[in-house]
């Protein structure tokens, strides 16, 4: 994890932007991070707390990339998440 880079970003911003963060566990093991308003935002890790060191460290190089780029910087609004029952064929 490379906290120099969250730490610049955090340093040349008075904003801190809070975003949703969805963890699913991998078929082949570990577990993939990603952050649905940020759209391509993703990233993986062996455990869980390695998952979120990433995910932090994808977010700040997404939103340095965009602020170099002149590009806005989403903010999201709010997020629900649910869950639904599909019933499939006998």
């Amino acid at each position: 994890m490379c906290w120099t880079t969250i730490e610049a970003v955090a340093r040349k911003t008075s904003k801190v932007l809070q975003y949703s963060v969805f963890y699913e566990q991998a078929a082949e093991g570990g577990f993939v991070a990603s952050a649905p308003a940020l759209p391509g935002c993703h990233t993986q890790g062996e455990t869980i707390a390695e998952a979120e060191d990433n995910i932090k460290e994808a977010i700040a190089l997404y939103l340095e990339s965009l602020v170099a780029h002149g590009e806005p910087i989403p903010e999201e609004g709010p997020s629900f998440q649910g869950r639904v029952n599909v019933p499939i064929p006998a």
